[in-house]
């Protein structure tokens, strides 16, 4: 029962910055761009404003932190939930400073370049498969 609390705690907050990131990148998009899209503006402002707050909010609810927070709402409902619906580019941010802190310095690099270049080739190579499965039609 514990890990479904801990799926549903999840889900909630995934739901909530999901439509978060929606709100505030089509608000973006459509500020800036007036319709016409010419830079993913809003994409770019989620990923800084998700990386801005989970930083503080880790760091201020962390073991040294400033304010105490239960595990749940603090990891499941806000870090993993929250944060993950909003950006996953947060979460690959913290951990790569909790890496680069942790005097990992060459693992940090890596899940940048791991990160960046591979997933980069993902996307090319699902849209290659994407096309070559249109084609078949």
């Amino acid at each position: 029962m514990q890990l479904l609390n801990q799926y549903l705690v999840i889900a909630l907050g995934g739901a909530l910055g999901s439509v978060l990131r929606f709100w505030v990148g089509s608000g973006i998009d459509s500020a800036l761009t007036k319709g016409v899209s010419i830079f993913p503006w809003g994409t770019i402002l989620v990923n800084i404003t998700g990386c801005l707050f989970i930083g503080f909010f880790a760091t201020v609810t962390g073991t040294e932190g400033r304010w105490l927070v239960q595990p749940l709402f603090r990891l499941q409902f806000v870090m993993i939930g929250i944060c993950g619906g909003y950006t996953t580019f947060s979460s690959f941010s913290l951990q790569t400073l909790n890496l680069w802190n942790d005097g990992q310095r060459w693992e940090a690099l890596a899940n940048v370049l791991i990160s960046v270049v591979v997933c980069l080739l993902g996307v090319w190579l699902g849209a290659a498969l994407g096309d070559w499965v249109n084609k078949l039609r």
